[in-house]
């Protein structure tokens, strides 16, 4: 006759954080184990593709990861994905530069006035 499991925990119901899988003790009883959410790979937050180099991880355990684990180095690192930090770099120079023609512009204007 197959032996009957119960939970080991209080909760009864099948949620996501009650997933069990039936492991065999040494005994040879049938007993549940209690899987682990897995961990979500950070996201980049401006086109939201997933981000290379970075461990996924779930919260508690990103806290005792050394920094090398969460992040790349690069400005930005860890929060950004490499296409979004060039954009960035580009748009603040074109930014700078427009900046300086409009200087150029109004110093023109004022020489021949």
């Amino acid at each position: 006759m197959v032996q009957r499991l119960t939970f080991r925990r209080r909760l009864s119901y099948n949620t996501k954080s009650n997933q069990v899988k039936i492991s065999k003790t040494p005994g040879g009883r049938l007993v549940y184990l209690y899987k682990k959410k897995p961990g979500s790979i950070p996201k980049c937050g401006d086109c939201k593709v997933k981000l290379h180099g970075i461990t996924p991880a779930r919260p508690l355990q990103l806290m005792s990861m050394s920094k090398r684990l969460k992040h790349v180095t690069r400005s930005y690192g860890g929060s950004r994905c490499h296409k979004c930090v060039r954009s960035r770099i580009i748009r603040a120079f074109l930014i700078e530069e427009q900046k300086i023609v409009v200087r150029v512009l109004k110093a023109q204007q004022a020489s021949k006035k």
